[in-house]
């Protein structure tokens, strides 16, 4: 009763879900985009996210990109335009992410219409290192927390002018406050 399941913002009914069984141990880790051989999606700009029609700023070092229209007010992810994995960043380029990620959050909190900001770091899908920051909608207590990921594949979409404006009100924040330049739908 105490089990993520039952948290105020898990959002699914808990009556009726079930806990899939544990499977076994992989014999080893498969291969992520980037690594083992495998091309990096992100630095091959193959996919939409990555795309440099998504990209909305830019500095020497680092890229920030827009995602689709979606539940949350804006999603944007920042990225380094060398292949680096979180864990392998250089130090100098670790301290600008760092600094990167206090302005762009605070520009994001910025917007009216956003209450928090999300940042999730996943890995499991590429060897690049890449930042999601996730605006949670104000006056929605109920998408708080972990459950933000989730809940935005099930919102309404916002529209896109709605997503652009915004997407611009914080890159101008950020070139403002960090430096860098306003790129596409941003600019």
């Amino acid at each position: 009763a105490d089990g993520i399941p039952y948290w105020e913002i898990f959002p699914f009914e808990a009556e009726g879900l079930r806990l899939k069984q544990i499977e076994p141990l992989a014999e080893a880790e498969t291969p992520r985009d980037g690594e083992g051989g495998k091309p990096c999606r992100t630095c091959n700009q193959v996919d939409e996210r990555n795309s440099v029609d998504a990209e909305v700023w830019r500095d020497d070092h680092w890229r920030i990109t827009i995602g689709p229209p979606s539940g949350a007010p804006l999603i944007l992810m920042l990225v380094p335009q060398t292949h680096h994995d979180f864990t392998t960043l250089p130090m100098d380029r670790a301290a600008e992410m760092g600094q990167i990620m206090v302005a762009l959050g605070a520009a994001i909190e910025a917007l009216a219409s956003v209450a928090r900001v999300h940042v999730s770091k996943w890995g499991d899908g590429g060897a690049h290192a890449h930042i999601f920051f996730f605006a949670r909608p104000t006056q929605m207590p109920q998408l708080r927390g972990t459950m933000m990921a989730v809940w935005d594949d099930f919102l309404p979409r916002i529209p896109v002018d709605v997503r652009d404006a915004n997407a611009r009100a914080v890159i101008q924040e950020l070139v403002r406050t960090y430096g860098g330049w306003a790129r596409g739908s941003a600019a």
